[in-house]
């Protein structure tokens, strides 16, 4: 099994699809491990500002096929398949890591940049995951959000349910 790390965010009917994909990925994937739930704005564009949360599983998918799968998740709920990186989007789902596994693969890159650019990937995952390391920087994520000028990019912690329980 792979310990694996998704960004989830949504700024189209975001408590929506943002439940959806968390209902799809528990069917896919099993047992999650989630973050808390942050409102931010767009990067790169302008829109609607966007939920983004930070999911952990294991699986036992090769890297190929679990791609593949979150595409299909993605699509299923609204995304086009042509969708641009800066666009609004219903469900967008990102692997950040997978294992430690760094490099290109099949069109993902990984470790994702994004996790040392975006404080809404950062910081929820280094609330998920405080002490997981960076496979290719080596630091904390608790560190690197310590470092982090967290004042550069707006961040707001939101209430969220999924099934009954709070995040």
């Amino acid at each position: 099994m792979t310990c694996v790390y998704l960004g989830l965010g949504s700024n189209i009917e975001r408590e929506r699809y943002l439940v959806a994909g968390l209902d799809a990925l528990q069917l896919l994937l099993g047992e999650l491990a989630l973050s808390p739930v942050y409102d931010s704005p767009a990067i790169g564009f302008d829109g609607q500002p966007f939920l983004n949360m930070v999911v952990g599983a294991s699986t036992g998918l090769p890297l190929a096929e679990l791609a593949s799968r979150l595409r299909h998740i993605e699509t299923e709920h609204g995304r086009p398949a042509n969708a641009t990186r800066f666009s609004a989007r219903q469900l967008d789902i990102d692997i950040l890591t997978y294992g430690n596994l760094v490099g290109e693969f099949g069109g993902v890159t990984l470790p994702r940049g994004e996790i040392l650019e975006n404080a809404f990937v950062l910081r929820p995952l280094a609330e998920l995951a405080p002490r997981a390391r960076h496979p290719v920087d080596g630091r904390s994520y608790a560190e690197l959000w310590a470092e982090f000028d967290q004042r550069s990019q707006a961040l707001h912690r939101v209430d969220f349910s999924w099934r009954g329980r709070w995040i």
